[in-house]
């Protein structure tokens, strides 16, 4: 494939994936009452080969390709199509600053009165969707062989199912948690503060998991260790230095291009020594947004990041992912009766622990179940540690695919579940001025 070919695939590429995530994110929000991040997901999916490939696979095969045949001393060698690299990149890249942005949002203050609150509906969140994956794990699927890699302990595989069970979904809440005008409150941040916490916890189970699987303890030493020396590197030396950049204003306001570019170059950094050191590296872009000082400097970096990072950048993350999925995998009774086990232990888990620590915390019962209802969202970023726990050879396509369906199904349910809480005018309940 020559450079021109490459271009016109990855261009149409790029027009076939913002027009279905506009129409879908139109018939979603219209008909479904879907937010437009969850059906960007959705989007994802049809337009892989569950859906679009199913329909019509020379065409979605053609379109989004997955392998390319080289010559290497005369025999084909299968290699990935280098148009699904680039939308791989360009989903990483999009992920990194929306997470940067999440991160200048994230207001700490706005949480200080309700720590006990914070803390438990985090703890809860962690603790009870990891009981109920390790019983799953040791009961219904003890004897399966077809779910587990078969290199993998009974001790690894049960690590790796709570941890998965865990992960909230840290992006996509972030961004539910925007449309609906609520990223900025009381509840929101809460939301926000127990959501990273809990997938920092999950990656961090993680790393131990390929430890051990690996048996290489410096994995999980590295990941957990380095991780939270970043955090509060960041959160003392990093934010003195950051608080020159507001000299760095002049009088209108604005930031010349040279501080635009090195804000930019620290949140990459960032996220590459999290990604690097095991963590992933939303957490990297993270910590430097929650670091920025609060101010003109951050309305700047917004009014300048925010319409092309959402509407271009970050619709990509969600698609590749989706990309990725074969549902029609989950192809027997037995399979499906699986997934039912593992759908109700999730939700469970995750919407019954973090609704009872917000009560036992003092919370009011309706904020407590919206709050159980935005946490139980799991998202992209548990198809990120499913495809990290499938790469490393640690489960199969069959509980990949079964894990996947759960992620999409307590995504779907989280904007009706929160209406149902408050109602159609749910954002006027929490607005801050």
């Amino acid at each position: 494939m020559n450079d021109l070919d490459l271009m016109l695939t990855f261009m149409l590429q790029v027009i076939v994936v913002l027009a279905a995530c506009k129409l879908f994110g139109w018939f979603g929000n219209r008909f479904l009452g879907q937010a437009q991040v969850t059906m960007e997901m959705v989007t994802g999916v049809i337009l892989g080969p569950s859906l679009f490939g199913l329909l019509a696979p020379d065409v979605q095969a053609w379109l989004f390709p997955k392998s390319l045949e080289v010559f290497v001393r005369g025999e084909a060698v299968p290699v990935e199509h280098p148009s699904m690299s680039i939308l791989y990149v360009i989903a990483q890249i999009g992920l990194v600053l929306y997470m940067f942005l999440i991160g200048m949002e994230f207001n700490v203050k706005l949480i200080s009165g309700r720590i006990k609150g914070a803390v438990l509906t985090s703890v809860a969140g962690i603790a009870l969707p990891f009981a109920f994956g390790a019983i799953l794990c040791l009961t219904v699927l003890k004897d399966r062989t077809d779910l587990f890699s078969p290199s993998i302990s009974t001790q690894t595989a049960t690590l790796y199912l709570g941890a998965a069970m865990s992960i909230t979904a840290f992006p996509m809440l972030a961004r539910i948690l925007y449309e609906a005008g609520l990223a900025n409150t009381s509840m929101g941040t809460l939301a926000l503060g127990a959501g990273a916490t809990d997938d920092a916890a999950a990656w961090s189970l993680l790393a131990v998991v390929l430890a051990i699987s690996k048996n290489d303890p410096t994995i999980a030493l590295w990941a957990i260790g380095g991780g939270v020396g970043f955090a509060v590197l960041m959160f003392t030396f990093g934010r003195k230095l950051l608080r020159n950049l507001e000299r760095a204003l002049d009088t209108e306001g604005r930031i010349s291009q040279n501080v635009f570019m090195s804000v930019i170059l620290l949140v990459f950094a960032g996220a590459w020594f999290t990604d690097a050191i095991g963590i992933y590296a939303v957490f990297g872009a993270f910590i430097v947004g929650a670091s920025m000082p609060r101010g003109k400097i951050v309305d700047e970096l917004n009014g300048r990041l925010h319409q092309v990072v959402v509407a271009l950048f970050l619709p990509f993350f969600f698609v590749y992912s989706g990309l990725n999925t074969q549902i029609n995998l989950i192809n027997s009774v037995s399979l499906w009766e699986i997934t039912g086990f593992i759908l109700l232990a999730a939700i469970a888990g995750k919407f019954g622990g973090c609704y009872l620590a917000s009560r036992l915390a003092g919370e009011p019962h309706r904020e407590s179940l919206a709050i159980g209802t935005l946490m139980n969202a799991r998202g992209l970023m548990e198809l990120i540690i499913l495809n990290i726990g499938l790469q490393q050879h640690v489960i199969t396509a069959q509980l990949f695919t079964i894990m996947v369906m759960m992620a999409i199904v307590t995504t779907l349910m989280t904007g009706p579940m929160y209406r149902l809480v408050y109602g159609a005018n749910s954002t006027q309940h929490h607005r801050f001025d």
